[in-house]
């Protein structure tokens, strides 16, 4: 855990560089702020507030907490399961207050939102990991020195370093010196920006009654009793939006017109309806799993599911297990290997998961009793050898004419 003497360089990922001024961009980023083009302050809990991100992030990381997760051991004639306290941590509880649901769905939540994700791996003296504790993103600083990362972890007074080896490290993208990270949120505020100001500009719309900002013409004598109209307007409208009514009184000789565009005219709706889309591509999701349903049909929506679990999911399920295999097993290691166990997926597809065990039985590529195990049900007698189809025999036991005698 010490740092090595021979490290002469360094360089940090962080606001205390004194090559960056107060006023820098990257003062704000720092701490997950940002101001977009549109004029709002763009922050993570912000952006949260915008439903179509609201919704990526929890899908994406609910889906990939969701899939088993389980420690093989390669053999002569493939792989089978691994037990033991390693498998249990990571199917079960990766520590003593989390589930692996828990830790995983939190890992995934920082990746999506802040950009990166960090877990510390706890082992005992001999070795063996004892648990895996995710940290806080705000209280990490990742340092390069000569040319090997170092993680500070700051724990109120205290701060502790880890080597890269110690750490599980998720980033969703990381920067041309290769250890700092961009997020997706603060990458595209101006978009994420236009979306906050999207929907506060509908709510202001419906607070003040769907009347949009208007102006008052007429024969003010003095600023006071402009000023006093002005209040009286104001608050008959809010009055009729209460009251439900459907009509204004004006004193004579005074006339209200409408101040900028009502949102039918700026196409609001339709703006909405893009900032989704955008949304979508930030994560790379079709539009569909965050609810819009606008191009969707039977045929493409099945086709963007695919879609999703092929170039969507695969990716990053192939990153994790990769980080996990690295830094739990180490380079040498060719025997064990951690895997997501995509097929669970399928779990909410009932129909579709039977005519999968049912090929895979009838074709001699699934045992009975290796369905069965996918689905948590005990073995069955006789149901360790693979069958063919037909009379779904065991293989070898068919007829050796071809069946023509009928015995």
């Amino acid at each position: 855990m010490g740092i090595r003497s021979w490290f002469r360089r360094e360089k940090r990922a962080s606001i205390e560089d004194p090559r960056v001024p107060v006023s820098d961009r990257n003062i704000l980023n720092f701490f997950g702020i940002d101001e977009s083009a549109a004029g709002e302050i763009v922050t993570i809990d912000s952006a949260l507030g915008v439903p179509a991100v609201w919704a990526a992030v929890n899908f994406l990381s609910g889906t990939l907490a969701s899939l088993p997760l389980h420690v093989y051991r390669r053999t002569g004639d493939g792989r089978e399961r691994a037990t033991g306290p390693l498998a249990m941590l990571l199917h079960d509880s990766p520590n003593e207050e989390m589930s692996s649901f828990e830790w995983r769905k939190y890992v995934f939540d920082q990746v999506f939102t802040h950009g990166r994700s960090v877990s510390f791996i706890e082992r005992a003296q001999t070795g063996r990991v004892l648990n895996i504790w995710p940290l806080e993103p705000s209280k990490t600083t990742i340092r390069l020195v000569g040319g090997r990362k170092l993680y500070d972890y700051r724990d109120g007074d205290r701060t502790y370093t880890y080597e890269a080896s110690e750490v599980i490290d998720i980033p969703f993208m990381l920067k041309a010196d290769r250890y700092s990270h961009r997020s997706p949120i603060m990458s595209n505020a101006d978009v994420i920006g236009l979306a906050q100001a999207a929907t506060r500009y509908g709510s202001k719309f419906f607070r003040n009654g769907g009347v949009p900002p208007f102006v008052i013409e007429g024969p003010f004598q003095s600023p006071a009793a402009l000023e006093r109209a002005s209040d009286d307007l104001g608050d008959a409208v809010r009055r009729a939006s209460k009251e439900s009514r459907l009509a204004l009184t004006l004193p004579a000789g005074h006339t209200i017109k409408q101040l900028g565009s009502d949102p039918e005219k700026s196409q609001l709706v339709e703006l909405q309806r893009f900032l989704i889309e955008q949304v979508a591509r930030i994560y790379s999701m079709p539009p569909t799993f965050l609810q819009d349903l606008t191009h969707g049909t039977f045929s493409n929506t099945e086709q963007q599911d695919l879609h999703f679990a092929k170039h969507t999911l695969r990716r990053w399920i192939q990153q994790f297990e990769q980080e996990l295999n690295l830094k739990l097993f180490g380079r040498s290691s060719n025997s064990l290997f951690v895997e997501f166990n995509v097929d669970g997926l399928l779990r909410g597809d009932f129909k579709t998961r039977m005519e999968g065990y049912a090929q895979g039985v009838q074709n001699a590529i699934l045992t009975p009793n290796e369905a069965r195990r996918r689905e948590n049900l005990p073995d069955v007698e006789g149901g360790d050898r693979l069958q063919i189809q037909g009379a779904t025999v065991p293989l070898g036991s068919q007829p050796q004419d071809g069946g023509n005698n009928g015995t």
